[in-house]
């Protein structure tokens, strides 16, 4: 009698025995090679984490490090990363030799499957066409007047009510606890959907849950940035293949982002999308790949929403440690716009002349950058301008939030908050804000890929900052000693770990 032919499950045990097998005695090799033939006190302590005992955050312990380094250059052996905070070095990166330092195959591999093809996550003639078309789209008039609208509209019609329902006077003596950093994270992504696609998700309808899609953003954020703080790729990779633990939530993530993404798509298509404003439409008009489109849906969630929040929350927890700077921005809105909280602007033209209320914001993200790293890969071997030698695919990271702490950049007072710093005649009245040198200040990167909605987004910090200032007193929940640094969740962006629970109250009623 012929022998019963096995099922599949019968196979699948010792398959996945033997494939786990082979990726650890990679994994060990690679540890091998790195970490044992590396005694270097930086990969050790990397290795332990005994790096916590000092430090709250990773950023704070490189920042540490780069700042007692002589070139402002430290090496990461067991990560094959070499990490600078020397802005020759990050001109060179970004401008001189930017061919030589791509983006790079292990890091689109590593956010491979939640950016896909999009912009940031590409090289070469596909990066060069879609910021072309970015650019172009990005450039014209109409789209950002498009923007400042769609922004100002949820100012008024959601952010502004949101926070009066919380307000101490109308919830008794303290009010309510708000967590303001994701009340900023439903207000940017209602703000980017409604400017990228036409659609409102109205997440900041506290009584909506938050959406589906917008919850799997940032599960898939997060997951991918912990695959780089990985010792090695091959322990991700192993995961994925095998579909285990955080691999598998990521998987699950970005089938739920890319079911609707496909459906915002879909809804496009079926209403006609020829004469809307929103950047996906424009975008569809000369684009039908389905599968570049999700790309550039994502991509632009990515850029609109998750960098905006992170950065409105580090400047409010920074106004509500800095009362004087919060009262001199009050005075200079009342000297430009006229005296009262519910006096609004009345042209763009006025935005332009709140010059402290600006220096203030460049300050906030000067010490709390929204992307704290940024990483590149060298193409061929390169030698930095601090005698870095640098060897072909080593990974080598610039990092702004090392940079806003360099006494060699900013001066001894570079742990201070000073929007002065920024200011032509150090000061409020017939100031004017001085421009950044990007390749010291590459908060927006610098070079050739600098962004390109950098404009918007300052305008759409200061219109969230001026609004809530004006008419709200925000104070934090439970204040921190004074020489405290927020701490940080892993993610692609800087998010603070507990969120920013704060006290508001309404300045008109007091």
């Amino acid at each position: 009698m012929a022998e019963p032919i096995p099922s599949s499950s019968g196979f699948f045990l010792p398959v996945t025995i033997l494939v786990f097998s082979f990726f650890i005695l990679q994994l060990f090799r690679s540890l091998c090679q790195r970490y044992f033939w590396c005694n270097c006190e930086i990969c050790r302590a990397y290795l332990s984490s005994s790096w916590t005992k000092q430090f709250g955050n990773l950023c704070d312990w490189y920042s540490h490090l780069l700042k007692n380094s002589p070139t402002n250059t430290i090496h990461i052996h067991v990560l094959g990363n070499t990490i600078t905070a020397n802005p020759k070095n990050v001109e060179y990166m970004l401008k001189t030799r930017f061919d030589n330092f791509p983006k790079g195959k292990p890091f689109s591999a590593i956010l491979g499957d939640f950016l896909g093809c999009g912009i940031f996550n590409v090289d070469g003639d596909m990066w060069r066409f879609q910021r072309k078309m970015a650019s172009l789209e990005l450039d014209r008039y109409s789209i950002r007047s498009f923007a400042f609208e769609i922004v100002n509209n949820e100012i008024e019609r959601r952010l502004i009510p949101l926070l009066s329902t919380f307000s101490a006077s109308n919830r008794g003596p303290n009010g309510s606890v708000l967590d303001l950093q994701d009340v900023f994270r439903r207000f940017s992504f209602d703000s980017i959907c409604r400017f990228s696609f036409g659609l409102d998700p109205m997440c900041l309808e506290m009584s909506v849950p938050m959406s589906e899609f917008a919850v799997s953003f940032d599960l898939a954020s997060r997951l991918s940035a912990e695959r780089a703080m990985k010792a090695s790729p091959l322990v991700w990779k192993a995961k994925r293949v095998l579909n285990l633990g955080s691999e598998r939530e990521l998987r699950e993530a970005i089938n739920v982002i890319n079911v609707l993404a496909k459906e915002v798509i879909r809804q496009k298509r079926k209403r006609g999308f020829s004469n809307h404003k929103d950047l996906l439409s424009r975008f569809m008009r000369t684009v039908n790949d389905e599968s570049f489109l999700r790309d550039i849906v994502v991509s632009f969630l990515l850029a609109g929403r998750d960098t905006v929040a992170s950065a409105l929350t580090s400047f409010f927890w920074l106004m509500a440690n800095h009362r004087d700077v919060v009262v001199a921005i009050r005075a200079e809105a009342d000297q430009v716009i006229g005296i009262g909280p519910n006096q609004s602007l009345k042209s763009f033209k006025q935005m332009q002349e709140l010059n402290y209320l600006k220096a203030a914001i460049y300050e906030s993200m000067r010490l709390y950058p929204p992307i704290q790293f940024d990483s590149k890969f060298c193409l061929n071997d390169d030698v930095l301008p601090d005698g870095t030698a640098v060897k072909r695919g080593t990974r080598v990271t610039y990092h702004p939030y090392a940079m806003g702490r360099l006494e060699e950049i900013w001066g001894s007072d570079c742990a201070e908050f000073k929007p002065e710093r920024w200011l032509k005649n150090d000061g409020v009245s017939g100031s004017s804000v001085l421009p950044e040198n990007p390749f010291q200040y590459p908060v927006f990167q610098a070079g050739l890929r600098v962004c390109l909605g950098k404009e918007m987004a300052i305008v759409e910090l200061m219109s969230v900052a001026l609004s809530l200032l004006r008419r709200f007193h925000i104070k934090l929940a439970s204040p921190p000693p004074c020489d405290t640094h927020p701490r940080f969740s892993p993610g692609l962006t800087a998010t603070f770990s507990g969120g920013l629970p704060v006290f508001v109250e309404e300045r008109e009623k007091i």
